[in-house]
């Protein structure tokens, strides 16, 4: 559950800001075929014809079914096929069958996603506050999706052999190298993280609570395509000991060798996005890399992952929805670097892997009923990311933002900035 929503928004901000969400996701998805929305490239991807209607389930069922009288659910078999994983809201189909539900079509979900939209705006200003809350979290909660939809979307064209665009390419343009890493010195001693205010946070990200940091500096900025290069040609994955014995296991098991989506044409090294192939740039951030991944090359540039305090304490000052991160239907690029002092690319461009794993914090309690399945019961080996991406909508962030995931998953726009001991 929330924290108070974003600083109790009237109800006109509040259905304001409902329909500019649920607009981008519909965008967002207008590229696509009826097929192209129904594939499911991998269990851990999901159809974008499922997170449109997911979305709108979340709305009709926590907001419309529990708080507005006589709302009648639009199909009572689609809460079986739109379920994620709320145990509290009974059976579902199995995440890794998403992709056989080639019915309904992508025309019908639109429809749903209509209803459900006319009946939220029509009882939005007779709701409670703390339903109205319900209301901002499913707004967040359909951000995510909208990143999510991006990525799933990029793991089904990649399956393709004639790799396939979303979006016409853009002429690519290759920047110069960014100037070398410089190290920017962090905070020392007992320092407090974590949300406070008012403002919407999701339960993970609190209670606010105090830490120790040790000597420690952070890079300016994150890893490029070209270092990434350099690791692979020292024989980076190659060199187990180099690799996190679970990291070593998974190379050899997949036999991995370099970032997902990157491949060699012609002799030359191409990248696969959502707009098709373009040359590899050296100067991007290199994206689409597994926690493994990130720890092995930190050891062979002879320095670490930053701890999510670390991370946390330095970006609290800098702006959110700064850097390269969504604002429209249109294929996301990691870019390099802009000239400047200080740390670069805090947010944006690609989450950032630290070296903390996603616990909870100390007093943290989930929230009553199925809503408080959302976060803490996934605080179990995975690990933090900190940012945002290039897919990450544009204010949906914030310094104490806890992404997660497994070590080994790597579909996301992932990427890494080192840090080091002093």
């Amino acid at each position: 559950m929330a924290v108070r929503a974003d600083a109790l928004l009237s109800c006109d901000a509040l259905i304001d800001r409902y329909r500019k969400v649920r607009a981008l996701s519909v965008a967002l998805a207008a590229p696509l075929s009826d097929a192209d929305a129904s594939g499911q490239p991998m269990p851990d991807a999901s159809p974008a014809k499922w997170h449109l209607a997911h979305t709108t389930w979340f709305f009709e069922t926590f907001v419309l079914r529990d708080h507005a009288a006589g709302y009648r659910l639009f199909d009572e078999r689609w809460p079986f096929l739109f379920n994620s994983y709320y145990e509290g809201e009974g059976a579902r189909i199995a995440r890794a069958r998403r992709g056989m539900l080639t019915r309904p079509a992508v025309d019908e979900v639109l429809a749903y996603r209509a209803h459900v939209d006319a009946a939220l705006a029509a009882v939005l200003h007779d709701l409670a506050p703390e339903v109205r809350d319900l209301v901002t979290l499913g707004c967040h909660h359909e951000e995510q999706h909208q990143e999510l939809l991006l990525t799933d979307a990029l793991a089904l064209f990649a399956e393709n052999p004639l790799a396939p665009a979303m979006w016409e390419p853009a002429p690519a343009v290759l920047a110069s190298s960014p100037s070398a890493i410089r190290w920017i010195e962090g905070r020392a001693g007992i320092v407090a993280i974590g949300h406070q205010g008012e403002d919407f946070a999701f339960d993970c990200e609190g209670p606010r609570h105090e830490t120790l940091l040790r000597g420690h500096a952070l890079a300016d900025r994150l890893v490029t395509n070209g270092e990434w290069q350099a690791f692979i040609a020292d024989g980076g994955y190659r060199t187990p000991s180099l690799w996190l014995s679970d990291g070593w296991a998974w190379v050899q098991a997949e036999q991995i060798a370099a970032p997902l989506y990157w491949r060699t044409i012609d002799g030359q090294p191409q990248h696969f996005g959502l707009d098709g192939l373009r040359p590899l740039d050296p100067a991007a951030p290199v994206s689409h890399i597994s926690h493994f991944e990130a720890d092995a090359y930190a050891h062979w540039a002879g320095a670490r992952l930053p701890t999510e305090a670390e991370w946390e304490t330095a970006a609290a000052s800098l702006d959110p929805a700064a850097g390269n991160q969504l604002d429209r239907a249109a294929a996301p690029h990691p870019q390099a670097p802009e000239a400047g002092a200080g740390l670069r690319q805090m947010f944006g461009d690609v989450w950032e892997w630290t070296g903390s794993a996603y616990l909870p914090y100390p007093g943290f309690r989930p929230a009553a009923g199925a809503v408080g399945e959302y976060n803490g019961k996934f605080m179990s080996g995975q690990s933090v990311l900190r940012g945002a991406s290039c897919a990450t909508p544009r204010r949906h962030s914030r310094a104490s933002y806890r992404n997660f995931f497994y070590p080994h998953q790597r579909w996301q726009f992932t990427g890494l900035r080192l840090a080091k001991d002093l």
